[in-house]
């Protein structure tokens, strides 16, 4: 598969949170391309970091594939320091983040397979239809314009942002009440509050608005383009019991994404999974699911061949 000419990062303020992130990413990249291998670019959601993926990155790099999860822009290193600088969140849109990683997959030099999980997953499915992927796995993934279900626990999840409009702008952390609800309902207890402890961070706001907006407004930044010819196999994960992108959205976006008539569209169902399931005691069966998906059309050693 080639690949078109790298361009530059857009441009981003000047900062040390931002200087920090960009260089973290563009060090990702250079050794993804010292491999020689196909990359797997992995992207989070709201209220993750990167590490969220370690163990999926782990996983795909035994696979032979060259894990790389890159952050948001301005995502700090660690939880504890996203805790204590949530400002660093806000004021992030769809439309600004998919850039972010559509820039940094141009930088690789082999095409990469993209694995996102809810708006990563979003962030993965626009990548696919800018033509930049080998193939797709998009986990639990928040909607685009033209889904149209909006189940009531989808509602409920994202009042805790929609419900002050002030939040657009705003970073905003979940307490773990509202972690249990929108991630991990499908869980126990203990794990659940593990969970929060260890991955929890603000999230911008604003990609929640977008998101609500997105049937209503022409010019939304929420699409993707569902015909591209070079979009690549893609597959649907959605989790039985997600409160947050229940199954009623995953398979409106399957059924939509199915009119691509040049690519594969798949679509399975994990039963007992809530929207925790990439980082839950239960993750490996996901990443299982997406690494078997891929592999079926992507050998990460095959040398690359001119189209």
């Amino acid at each position: 598969m080639t690949r078109p000419a790298p361009t530059p990062p857009s441009p981003t303020p000047t900062s040390s949170p931002s200087t920090d992130s960009s260089a973290r990413d563009l060090a990702l990249i250079e050794r993804a391309n010292a491999t020689g291998r196909v990359p797997a670019v992995f992207v989070h959601g709201l209220w993750l970091l990167p590490t969220s993926w370690e163990r999926w990155a782990a996983l795909f790099e035994e696979a032979g594939f060259a894990a790389v999860a890159p952050g948001w822009p301005d995502d700090p290193e660690t939880v504890e320091a996203a805790r204590e600088h949530p400002e660093v969140f806000a004021g992030k849109s769809v439309g600004q983040v998919a850039d972010h990683f559509c820039d940094l997959i141009r930088r690789l030099d082999r095409a990469p397979v993209v694995i996102g999980h809810s708006f990563g997953g979003l962030i993965a499915r626009i990548s696919a239809g800018r033509g930049l992927s080998r193939a797709t796995v998009a986990i639990d993934r928040a909607p685009f314009r033209g889904v149209l279900p909006l189940p009531l626990s989808s509602l409920r999840a994202a009042s805790v942002v929609l419900g002050n409009p002030a939040n657009h702008h705003r970073a905003m952390p979940l307490t773990y009440e509202q972690f249990r609800y929108s991630f991990a309902n499908a869980v126990g207890e203990d794990e659940a509050r593990e969970l929060y402890d260890i991955y929890a961070v603000p999230a911008s706001g604003e990609p929640l608005f977008q998101a609500a907006a997105a049937n209503l407004n022409p010019w939304t930044e929420v699409r993707a383009d569902i015909t591209a010819p070079e979009r690549g196999p893609l597959l649907i994960i959605s989790g039985e019991q997600d409160n947050t992108v229940p199954w009623a959205i995953a398979n409106a976006s399957c059924k939509k994404q199915a009119r691509n008539r040049h690519a594969v569209t798949e679509i399975t169902e994990l039963p007992g999974r809530g929207h925790a399931l990439t980082i839950d005691h239960g993750w490996r069966e996901v990443a299982e699911t997406a690494l078997a998906f891929v592999r079926r059309f992507v050998d990460p050693a095959a040398p690359e061949t001119a189209v």
